[in-house]
């Protein structure tokens, strides 16, 4: 399978994974506990005792619209975690001498094939990274066209558009970003809905349940917004390093290379 393939195949696995692991938790740790604290409540309520809204962790997160949240949050989490691995191999290539030329050096259009041999000696996932394709792509367009503008360009555009596949291949991500507080807000409709159609039971001095439901209305939000600013600070990191290695890639292309050429 060609890289495209293995990061859909990782995507669908690791939400998969995403959604059994939370629902775990929340069936065998989450539901049960809060579950415990709103019941113990509606004792003392029924009691005659002072009611308490219980506040803990377990009450705010126990809802299905949390639950879901937590989901999206955790695949995108991943996702990113996939991604800045793979850049960080590719910066490691910045460290390694692919193209050897010593200093005083200049480069004629037929030493450009000699120096394209290391670089189709690499590996084959190694050769479809962003800094060996820079300076493949330079070395043949120097070859070809005798132009050292041409071979500028030609690294130029490489990089732009590799900034440009890996902006677009973060909708996902960004689009996991959107879902999540849209998630909450159904919970605040749900729980706000919920509220008004016991509103009789109120009026007649039983708040418990209106209580209830506009807990699951704010507590949905709640969880929703703080776990979209999490992850939205993670997509700011991951376009951060990813800006970075386009960069760095241009620069050490210029640095190595592109500054030896020199046309008939």
């Amino acid at each position: 399978m060609n890289r495209n393939s293995n990061e859909m195949f990782y995507q669908l696995v690791v939400l998969l994974v995403a959604i059994i692991f939370v629902h775990t938790i929340y069936v065998t740790v989450v539901r049960p506990n809060a579950d415990s604290l709103v019941r113990r409540a509606a004792e003392q309520s029924a009691a005659g005792e002072q009611y308490v809204v219980p506040r803990s962790f377990f009450v705010v997160i126990k809802d299905f619209e949390q639950e879901a949240c937590f989901v999206l949050a955790l695949w995108a989490l991943s996702i990113m975690g996939y991604k800045a691995r793979i850049i960080i191999r590719e910066r490691k290539m910045l460290d390694m001498p692919l193209v050897s030329i010593s200093e005083g050096t200049r480069i004629l259009p037929d030493d450009a094939g000699q120096l394209s041999r290391p670089l189709q000696s690499l590996p084959a996932d190694q050769q479809s990274y962003l800094l060996p394709r820079a300076l493949q792509t330079s070395l043949a367009r120097f070859q070809v066209t005798s132009s050292v503008q041409s071979a500028t360009e030609a690294v130029h555009s490489v990089c732009e558009s590799e900034d440009n596949r890996l902006d677009s291949e973060l909708s996902l991500v960004r689009y996991i970003t959107w879902a999540i507080p849209s998630i909450g807000f159904i919970g605040t409709v749900r729980g706000i809905g919920a509220a008004l159609g016991q509103a009789h039971e109120a009026m007649q001095g039983d708040i418990a349940g209106v209580t209830a439901s506009l807990g699951v209305a704010f507590n949905s939000t709640f969880v929703a917004l703080l776990l979209s600013i999490v992850v939205m600070f993670f997509i700011h990191q991951l376009q951060l390093i990813q800006e970075r290695l386009v960069l760095d890639s241009e620069s050490y292309c210029e640095t190595r290379l592109l500054r030896f050429l020199k046309a008939e």
